[in-house]
């Protein structure tokens, strides 16, 4: 259960790199600030977000960095044999593609938040 709520907040704050960093970014450079600037006026909590990226990217990194110690920990683990021996595989099996998943999403975020910014 453990496991299964860190991957959550891993894909949630993972998630949230985009939200505050990457979707402007690429609003902007696709020429639609105008839908940017509608956007947060409609929603202007994700401003919070953008204003307080640096505690975001080292939550999410944090969480990342404890999901992936926990994906390798279980990888040895032998599931249970009988009725959960499918559910066993089948959540190990999701669970890495949740944690694939919220790497990407981190580092797309990092990348527009911090790196683009220094090549333009």
């Amino acid at each position: 259960m453990k496991k299964a709520l860190l991957n959550f907040f891993t894909l949630f704050t993972s998630f949230s790199t985009l939200i505050c960093c990457a979707i402007p970014a690429l609003l902007v450079a696709l020429g639609l600030g105008a839908s940017l600037a509608g956007f947060l006026s409609r929603y202007p909590q994700l401003i919070w977000l953008s204003e307080h990226k640096v505690w975001i990217f080292v939550g999410g990194g944090v969480l990342l960095l404890l999901g992936g110690i926990l994906q390798k920990k279980n990888e040895g683990e032998l599931c249970p044999i009988g009725e959960k021996e499918e559910a066993c595989r089948d959540t190990r099996k999701y669970s890495k593609v949740i944690y694939l998943v919220s790497l990407i999403f981190y580092f797309i975020g990092f990348s527009f938040a911090y790196i683009l910014p220094l090549m333009i």
